[in-house]
């Protein structure tokens, strides 16, 4: 199963923007269950290291990303490094008491999740958040590298994604509820159009996706995964079609022609270059004045929408902006 990540060249992917919002309410509903049932609901610390191949990578690693950030630990039997890497990572797993879920995978058995993590050597050490991979290191790493990057996965899993990890019960029996058998979240009045916008915009159909989009933001103009979508959807609708190194070249050729500088951003930021994509407006900013400078800000604006609010990006980029206009 193809590790689900960013839709775009690193710009937003939306299947794990609808997670990160079920995964806030599912897990507040795990917990709420299990703090009924006196802890019948979580899992015991021994699920929080399970081991996961090829067949079983799609339940235990991407459904259950939804919940808990999962670290995956790409290892072999012959691998010495790899020996003192596992105990560690196990350790901290339980330590962690829920927020982090470890997720063994034998390179050896299972050649092909391998090749589609793009890992030269082992031990890797990767984690899936919302169904978005994301390196973490590569090595026998030391405990306090490790727990330092294990405290920013759990901060990014809760701030940017709602994710809140597992309850654990210490005196509960080893294999609890899967995440197929914990409660759904209950479906919203916007699912299906929203569903139907995410396919319609990985099928390219981008007329489509804006409008479903817009339906939705029509009954609830604050939608947060619509008015993203639609962030997106017009964004990919700007650039299609246009010439790479065309865009480019105008850009550098008219550095004051604020019209060349937002399409020269649409596109860096379709490329995944974000902090590109933002500098580039904010000089821009400075260099017009009128029309031209409101129309770049506004598209600065959009641009945000697109990246999200929490990254610290457009939190950097936000302040740059104030700098540039007061």
């Amino acid at each position: 199963m193809q590790p689900r990540n960013m839709s775009m060249s690193g710009v937003v992917d939306l299947a794990a923007v609808k997670a990160a919002q079920e995964a806030k309410a599912k897990a507040e509903q795990a917990r709420a269950e299990a703090a009924r049932q006196g802890g019948g609901g979580a899992v015991s610390p021994a699920d929080l290291v399970i081991d996961v191949d090829e067949a079983s990578f799609e339940r235990d690693v991407l459904q259950r990303s939804a919940e808990v950030p999962v670290v995956l630990d790409f290892w072999a039997e012959w691998c010495q490094p790899c020996k003192q890497l596992s105990p560690v990572l196990e350790r901290l797993a339980v330590e962690y008491e829920g927020r982090v879920l470890l997720a063994k995978i034998d390179v050896d058995a299972n050649q092909m999740l391998m090749q589609q993590f793009g890992i030269q050597g082992i031990p890797a050490v990767f984690a899936v958040v919302a169904g978005q991979a994301l390196p973490l290191f590569q090595g026998a790493a030391g405990e306090a590298q490790i727990r330092q990057t294990l405290d920013q996965l759990v901060a990014v899993a809760e701030q940017r994604f709602g994710i809140t990890g597992l309850a654990v019960d210490p005196d509960a029996e080893p294999g609890g509820p899967t995440a197929e058998q914990a409660p759904a979240a209950p479906a919203g009045p916007h699912d299906a159009a929203l569903d139907a916008a995410a396919q319609a915009l990985d099928a390219g159909d981008l007329s489509g996706a804006v409008r479903a989009y817009k339906n939705v933001l029509s009954d609830d103009p604050g939608h947060p995964e619509a008015k993203l979508g639609l962030a997106q959807a017009e964004l990919f609708q700007r650039v299609q079609g246009l010439d790479l190194a065309q865009v480019r070249k105008e850009a550098a050729e008219k550095p004051g022609d604020a019209q060349a500088q937002i399409t020269a951003a649409d596109m860096d930021l379709v490329g995944g270059h974000v902090e590109d994509a933002f500098g580039r407006l904010i000089d821009t900013v400075k260099r017009t004045a009128g029309d031209d400078r409101d129309a770049v800000r506004l598209r600065l604006l959009e641009l945000f929408e697109v990246v999200g609010a929490d990254d610290p990006r457009v939190t950097a980029a936000r302040r740059a902006l104030a700098r540039a206009l007061f």
